[in-house]
């Protein structure tokens, strides 16, 4: 398993140390860094500002939101990032929910895995360069078909540094996740359990067989942001991430529209999730937050003192359908090395 390092998107500003921590990551020999956006942050930037002191990692975004550009505009920031880092990009990708596309971009929602398909078709087109890009479907149509009329089919002023940018798809539904065999390089996992491995390796294989070009999971990338907090107390390094599950579980969606909250339930824990999602849309975070067992944080991040950490990598993680476990934490400095070999096997 490779080892990436994570810096998420931001709250109210820069997170500290990730400049110094990317440093000590390339020089450990970390495969990947990625960012992240959600409605503050974007990923593109941070990603070229930290990114132009490295020379080796890869550089990958975890995820560009696609409501948030165009499918051609993406592929230009793409092209543009893969040429001045000599062809290090990581082009993660995701859907978002119903509240941020619709609240956030303005941007209708419906449809999600058709326009995640016909997305990913125009962007495959615009970065090879192959002929102008021309395509005519549901929710996109290049040259547009209405306006003035004088649309025409361009093609890239810039010649691709690679003919094609490794395109990762955020899914957490089973259909999304075949999808992402199906048509992606690669899927990026949120909430990842290793107790739910059989699940998803279950739909990765349904999407594999589907296309020829992805019937074997030889060279997909399977990447994962896992939680990292060292403490010699399992309970105090678990809420510092309590918050965190409570407002995904509980506040990313409404009723009977959180994805994150039907990966819990997958799980196992229908209940516990109910009533946090119950307590947080009524205004309750503490409640919600109260309402988070220890034992639904370690089944989705690594808590607790370094021998711990170390103990469920080799017994649980390893194994899983992850080719890549990127970092949600730096480890301490005295137990960096020990937790980074764990990941490597």
């Amino acid at each position: 398993m490779k080892v990436g390092l994570g810096a998420g998107y931001w709250g109210s500003g820069p997170p500290a140390g990730v400049a110094q921590q990317l440093h000590e990551a390339e020089a450990l020999g970390l495969d990947s860094f990625w960012t992240a956006e959600a409605y503050g942050s974007d990923a593109l930037t941070p990603l070229a500002w930290w990114g132009a002191s490295t020379t080796t990692i890869k550089l990958g975004t975890s995820i560009c939101q696609m409501a948030a550009r165009t499918p051609t505009a993406l592929a230009m920031a793409a092209m543009t990032l893969d040429h001045l880092s000599g062809g290090r990009v990581l082009l993660g990708i995701g859907a978002s929910g119903p509240q941020v596309v619709e609240g956030w971009y303005g941007q209708p929602y419906p449809r999600p895995l058709e326009r995640t398909r016909e997305y990913v078709e125009i962007m495959r087109q615009t970065m090879s360069r192959a002929a102008p890009v021309s395509f005519e479907g549901r929710h996109y149509q290049l040259p547009f078909d209405g306006g003035d009329h004088l649309g025409k089919a361009l093609k890239s002023t810039i010649h691709p540094y690679r003919p094609s940018i490794p395109i990762l798809l955020a899914a957490e539904g089973p259909k999304n996740v075949a999808l992402a065999a199906e048509i992606g390089d690669g899927w990026l996992p949120l909430w990842f359990s290793p107790k739910s491995d059989g699940f998803y390796r279950e739909a990765l294989s349904e999407g594999f067989s589907r296309d020829a070009a992805h019937a074997t999971s030889d060279d997909f990338e399977v990447a994962c942001t896992v939680w990292l907090v060292e403490h010699d107390d399992v309970e105090v390094a678990a809420s510092f991430l309590k918050p965190v599950l409570a407002l995904y579980i509980g506040g990313m969606g409404a009723k009977g529209a959180n994805f994150h909250h039907d990966v819990f339930v997958r799980m196992g824990w229908g209940e516990e999730c109910e009533a946090i999602q119950d307590a947080y849309l009524a205004g309750d975070r503490a409640g919600a937050l109260a309402l988070v067992p220890t034992a639904m944080v370690e089944d989705v991040a690594l808590v607790g003192p370094a021998d711990k950490i170390v103990e469920e990598i080799e017994r649980s993680w390893r194994s899983t359908c992850l080719t890549t476990m990127i970092l949600g934490g730096w480890p301490r400095a005295e137990t960096r090395a020990r937790i980074i070999d764990a990941v490597r096997g």
